[in-house]
């Protein structure tokens, strides 16, 4: 039962971060942004695996490649 009350905690922050890091990335800083939502999103995923939430899963895997894409592109450019 502590691990789920963590995994919620963790939730919760991520789903906060991820709030955040959309406004970042709107007002700030692409890069700051998308660092902000890849965190968001790594603090986040545990709690779907555990709830076994797939779909979850499968989007913020595809959404952490997207964020990647941009990094790379950002760090080469």
């Amino acid at each position: 039962m502590v691990i789920m009350d963590l995994l919620q905690r963790m939730r919760i922050v991520g789903s906060g971060l991820i709030i955040a890091a959309y406004f970042i990335t709107l007002h700030l800083d692409v890069v700051t942004g998308v660092i902000v939502h890849m965190t968001a999103m790594s603090i986040s995923v545990p709690y779907f695996i555990r709830s076994k939430a797939w779909d979850v899963v499968i989007t913020m895997s595809f959404l952490v490649a997207i964020g990647t894409g941009r990094l790379i592109t950002s760090a080469i450019g």
